[in-house]
């Protein structure tokens, strides 16, 4: 149970907020005065003594020389292998008098920079023995190692040494662990961490904000994420420091509300962080085109993108798959090859996703040569077919009627070992239904769930519409409630193709067990279905009766 001082906090806090509470039980400084200057810790070495010499008869002066070159200039700079920093690791704990902690520190934060986590931490037995666990610098960057590659609790484990060895962690250390409990996806227990720097003294940076942010978004909690970013810019809030969001921050929080479908909120963080002096950058751009397309509004994308071409902001991946799905699904092809084209000359690299939009585009109007076509060209170029493009040209195949042709994609799509969707039997299933081949759609639906994999939602709507269309009204409604009782909750969709059928069947009692379930869960029947229900009902001669058995919907 959390505790009252966290109760009247905006964040969710985790159950498991508890257990991170032993991490804050060990002694704290008496008083507040600055630390005191680093020391450096004497280097203990391990084996024997010997002369610090390579192979070619380099003396130990001129060894020592080319070390030091190493650091100052590769360690520095980042050009260095992985394999060059380890023998300079393994000559440096090896040597009499050994050499400062300030060259272990830049040799391993070196490491850390260019993301060899794994190997600072395979270093951990050989830095003991050297006696630099007990150094500041190199047990934070052990910590920042651990937390990088997703080891939080043993991240935690080196926050434990930092107490136990008389430090006093800072905002880095903190923010490092935040950092690897939002990458282990435990935002709770990132959200208890943050609010906990606060009660101990540690203000929180902009990269501790921005760290959090992110987290919170790509979890799905925007709307949190939101709450602490108004936090900042009040400067007067609970949690409020002396920094203000930077580009991460909004960016972040733009691409959640775009995901979202918040469009409008999203705007004004937009035109907020204009304000602020922040110039936003492709990912933000490309955030909000993608969202405005999405919900249609393609006139707003196409100013934002005249923006960017204004104020010279490369395209990328992202930006340009928003326009090509745009210029797909209003039916303009030649356009979206066009911008294909510029895609490439551009240096955007075109995925998967650029090649199943435009061969979907290209099936919708018919011209599923073409997306066959497109599919040979991806293969030639080296890209892995997916289902979804297998999925695209089976599903154009039906549409046009071409039966043999999309069961033969389908055995190509096995036989190039590409593993079938619940998307590929739904596509498969729905074919099979359009062709009055109801034996092989109840097959396929079968064997969907031999291979392991749980219908959903648009597969009970499926074969739930097949059996209507059958006149199967009774096996239609049994299949929605075993569609119930395994946890997969129909949709509105469900519910009006269940309702159509019983409508055809003139079965008013069902119809209105149908229609007390939906007023249950607020889902509204459409138009449709609601014109049906009101002409069956004035069809029967006690219609009246019906009516006071109506639920009433909420609006």
């Amino acid at each position: 149970m959390a505790s009252k001082a966290l109760r009247s906090s905006p964040f969710p806090v985790s159950a498991s907020e508890g257990k991170l509470s032993s991490l804050f039980t060990y002694p704290r400084r008496r008083s507040p005065r600055s630390r005191a200057p680093l020391q450096e810790p004497t280097v203990r070495i391990s084996p024997p003594p010997q002369k610090f010499e390579l192979s070619d008869g380099n003396t130990a002066q001129e060894d020592r020389a080319r070390l030091a070159l190493f650091l100052e200039k590769k360690c520095k700079s980042g050009d260095f292998t992985l394999d060059e920093a380890l023998r300079h690791f393994d000559r440096m704990v090896s040597i009499q008098p050994a050499p400062p902690a300030s060259s272990f520190r830049l040799l391993l934060g070196a490491l850390a920079k260019n993301s060899h986590c794994s190997a600072v931490i395979s270093l951990r037995t050989k830095l003991e023995s050297a006696g630099l666990l007990s150094d500041y610098i190199v047990l934070n960057i052990l910590l920042n190692c651990f937390c990088n590659a997703r080891r939080v609790a043993d991240g935690f484990a080196v926050l434990g040494a930092i107490f136990r060895r008389g430090h006093c962690p800072n905002t880095v250390s903190y923010t490092q662990l935040v950092k690897g409990l939002c990458l282990e996806h435990k935002i709770g227990e990132a959200v208890g961490l943050f609010m906990k720097m606060f009660r101990s003294g540690h203000r929180p940076n902009i990269v501790t904000y921005g760290t959090l942010i992110s987290g919170l978004c790509k979890s799905g909690n925007t709307s949190v994420a939101l709450k602490l970013h108004k936090d900042m810019m009040g400067g007067n809030g609970k949690y409020s420091v002396l920094c203000k969001p930077n580009l991460v921050c909004y960016s972040a929080i733009i691409d959640g509300l775009c995901k979202d479908g918040l469009l409008e909120e999203a705007r004004v963080l937009f035109l907020e962080m204009k304000l602020s002096g922040i110039l936003p950058d492709v990912v933000v751009y490309s955030s909000l085109i993608h969202g405005l397309c999405i919900i249609g509004q393609y006139q707003e994308a196409n100013v934002l993108l005249n923006e960017m071409v204004d104020q010279r902001i490369p395209l990328n991946t992202i930006t340009f798959n928003s326009l090509i799905e745009v210029l797909c699904r209003e039916g303009k092809l030649k356009e979206a090859e066009n911008v294909l084209k510029v895609m490439i000359e551009s240096g955007a690299e075109p995925d998967n996703f650029t090649y199943n939009t435009i061969m979907c585009g290209l099936c919708f109007a018919g011209k599923i040569g073409e997306a066959r076509e497109l599919l040979v060209q991806m293969v030639s170029k080296g890209y892995l077919i997916d289902a979804v493009s297998y999925n695209v040209l089976i599903n154009g195949y039906f549409n046009q009627g071409s039966t043999e042709e999309a069961i033969s994609t389908y055995k190509e799509m096995i036989n190039e070992e590409v593993k079938p969707t619940v998307a590929t039997f739904n596509t498969l299933m729905k074919g099979f239904f359009q062709k009055g081949d109801f034996e092989a759609a109840w097959d396929l639906f079968h064997r969907l769930q031999k291979d392991g994999l749980a219908p959903t939602v648009v597969t009970y709507s499926i074969m739930i519409h097949g059996l209507c269309q059958q006149g199967q009204f009774e096996e239609a409604n049994e299949l929605f409630m075993k569609m119930e009782a395994n946890n997969c909750p129909p949709n509105v969709v469900t519910f009006n193709i269940l309702m159509h059928g019983f409508c055809q069947s003139n079965d008013i009692v069902k119809v209105i067990e149908l229609l007390k379930k939906m007023a249950e869960r607020s889902i509204l029947p459409d138009d449709f279905t609601t014109s049906m229900v009101v002409d069956m009902l004035s069809k029967d001669e006690n219609y009246k009766v019906y009516l006071n058995l109506l639920p009433t919907f909420s609006a």
